[in-house]
């Protein structure tokens, strides 16, 4: 016995090279896009997302299994969906409007959930200004104060090219949990054009420091601007703050994609670490050439007054293309975790998603991949404008669209990853070692069994845990098995399992499967 558990070992070793993160589909319904996601930072387990044009979808298990549903308002519902959440709980959920009468996409919505994201309320608007398109809003919330603010791109009349006509970014706040909001002002001091391109203002993510401060990027004239106010919003800077340079501006083009663009992403460490207090920004431009799209990073550690130089984030060598990145701050150690798509693997149009992590305040990055699978997207299916990220005491959850063009989940779809962090960086088995698995009865009363075959040696982990994600159940833990058929036996009698779902966990070096079960009486 000895001497195979050697030899199972020793081969555990041999087969050692980096693994991948648990892929879930959250929707595939009405081609969704351009997705937001935010976690509960007091009870991680329940997370919100959101895609274009009106959807919504909620999981309660930490992004295992997802519902979803449609948002209604009679001030119209109508695509850039941004959701936030504040330190009672309570959802909010921002987008356009689309009204039955009146003016196409005139006013920023929102609208805000009490009950984890399951029902939504009619909303409050935001902006509403005559003629005037109000369009791609964010918000973010300070956890001291409640206060909820906003910022996007104003209009005077959309996509026009009259000189006349401009497009500014406007600020509001609300401080009664999103019942009302403050007359929106503009923060800007140089106006873009209405254009919705290079020369138009555009990318407004606000961020909020560790004292209340609310700071904000956008992009415009092939230049990203910062501006910030020290009196929740009430006063701004008179001159806007160059923080970098964006070579080939922020409107560019990438095989197989629509649309694409390098808006900048602002966000604020507010945690307890060395780097607490420090400003990022976060976009992509082509200072590289334009078939050599990378993702940047600048911060400033004097409260914006003055910017590193732009650091890449990507750190393949190739001169390929990363493209449509988002950031945010795990404000429970002060991690720095991004997202994008990444073509360093191929020379066509497929396409990876990625993460980068940075544990030293954006000095150094690692890169690895998410997605199981890549994508090829066409030029004639419009993938969005954005993804998103949501992180808090290590626990991590993108969100990306992809386009599967055969089989189960044909067309738009969006898509989240169970991120392993403790697995990051950390050689895992491959290939994934188990060739089949079963649960079985199902759905069972007395006895469950889940039966697996492995065709390499492996560290195996296999619990039992309720939809709230609560272990019910440690079946294997860290057994290295070798290469054959294993049937194990769990006695959901002694176990006293009340009816309902629950799931099978089962980890492989690193990599994991998960299966329901049905209990019933």
């Amino acid at each position: 016995m000895r001497s195979i558990v050697l030899i199972c070992i020793t081969l555990y070793i041999q087969n050692t090279v980096f693994g991948q993160h648990q892929n879930i589909m959250i929707s595939n319904i009405n081609s969704p896009q351009e997705p937001t996601i935010c976690l509960n930072y007091f009870n991680p387990e329940i997370i919100v997302a959101g895609a274009n044009l009106k959807q919504y979808c909620y999981s309660h298990d930490g992004g295992l299994t997802w519902k979803y549903d449609f948002l209604k308002s009679t001030y119209g519902v109508w695509g850039d969906p941004t959701v936030v959440s504040d330190r009672n709980g309570i959802f909010y959920f921002f987008h356009l409007s689309r009204p039955s009468i009146g003016i196409f996409i005139d006013r920023i919505v929102c609208q805000k959930s009490l009950d984890n994201g399951v029902t939504w309320n009619n909303g409050s608007f935001i902006g509403l200004n005559g003629t005037k398109a109000q369009d791609k809003q964010w918000a973010t919330i300070d956890f001291n104060t409640g206060a909820i603010y906003v910022t996007w791109t104003q209009f005077d009349e959309y996509g026009t090219s009259s000189p006349s006509m401009k497009s500014n970014i406007l600020f509001s706040k609300s401080l009664d949990q999103a019942e009302t909001w403050s007359t929106p002002k503009q923060i800007n001091h140089f106006s873009g054009d209405c254009r919705d391109s290079d020369q138009t203002t555009e990318g407004a993510v606000p961020a909020v420091g560790p004292n209340g401060d609310v700071y904000v990027a956008w992009a415009n004239n092939n230049n990203i601007y910062f501006d910030r106010s020290t009196d929740q919003g009430e006063t701004w800077l008179d001159e806007d703050i160059m923080v970098s340079d964006q070579p080939g501006g922020w409107d560019y083009r990438i095989p197989g994609i629509a649309r694409c663009n390098g808006l900048p992403i602002t966000c604020c460490d507010t945690s307890q670490s060395t780097y607490r207090g420090t400003i990022y920004v976060n976009w992509t431009d082509q200072r590289n050439g334009e078939s050599n799209t990378d993702v940047w990073l600048a911060k400033s550690t004097d409260g914006g007054n003055t910017w590193s130089r732009a650091k890449r984030v990507n750190d393949d060598t190739t001169q390929n293309y990363q493209f449509f990145t988002w950031m945010t701050i795990d404000q429970a150690n002060g991690n720095l975790y991004f997202v994008f798509y990444d073509r360093r693997n191929y020379t066509d149009n497929y396409t990876d998603v990625y993460m980068a992590l940075s544990k030293d305040g954006g000095d150094t990055f690692t890169n690895f991949q998410i997605s199981e699978k890549p994508f090829y997207p066409i030029n004639d299916i419009f993938i969005g404008d954005y993804n998103n990220i949501t992180a808090y005491n290590n626990i991590v959850r993108p969100i990306w669209t992809q386009y599967i063009s055969e089989g189960e989940g044909l067309g738009l779809s969006i898509w989240t990853a169970l991120i392993d962090v403790t697995a990051i960086g950390v050689p895992v088995v491959e290939p994934f070692p188990i060739v089949e698995e079963m649960v079985y009865p199902n759905p069972a009363n007395e006895i469950s069994y889940f039966a697996f075959k492995l065709n390499a040696p492996g560290l195996v982990n296999l619990s039992l845990f309720d939809s709230r994600g609560d272990v019910v159940k440690k079946i294997i833990e860290n057994e290295i098995r070798c290469s054959e058929k294993y049937i194990e036996p769990i006695n959901l009698k002694k176990l006293n399992l009340a009816p309902g779902i629950y799931y099978y966990r089962f980890w492989c070096n690193q990599q994991q499967k998960i299966r329901k079960l049905v209990v019933i009486n």
